[in-house]
């Protein structure tokens, strides 16, 4: 049996056409309360929303010409126990992953790829992270 590296979904990355309505539909309709917001250049343009148990959907607005109908997930985020471990047992498997770095939210970060193409973050909070303490982020990337 492989060793467990996975703690849990950390997050749901979703692209919006409004990022508003969107944020409202959450809030109102199901009642998920947002976190904090990701800005840059002094504009809101995406945010975390609280799903419960440590687990999150972060939303982002649409920057390419999807439609509302055709609703895309940019990753899968696994919150892994330890990503230093993580990262070492996928590279030892033959696959890449990127080097161990630090998100604008103060996540430690590493990302992979499926083998149908799909992004996937392994995450591991920190005592700074803004799912922990909150506070709106400047995004760096």
């Amino acid at each position: 049996m492989n060793k467990k590296l996975v703690r849990q979904i950390a997050h749901i990355c979703l692209f919006a056409n409004d990022i508003d309505t969107t944020a409202d539909w959450y809030q109102r309709v199901l009642g998920i309360t947002k976190v904090f917001d990701f800005t840059r250049d002094g504009r809101v343009f995406g945010y975390y929303l609280d799903a419960g148990a440590n687990t999150y959907i972060e939303v982002f607005e649409n920057t390419d010409s999807q439609s509302s109908e055709n609703p895309k997930i940019g990753h899968i985020c696994f919150e892994v126990i330890d990503i230093d471990e993580a990262i070492a047992h996928v590279r030892e498997l033959g696959y890449q992953a990127t080097d161990k770095a630090r998100g604008c939210d103060d996540t430690l970060q590493s990302w992979i790829t499926d083998p149908d193409g799909v992004k996937i973050e392994l995450h591991q909070y920190t005592p700074a992270s803004a799912q922990y303490i909150g506070g709106d982020r400047v995004a760096n990337w």
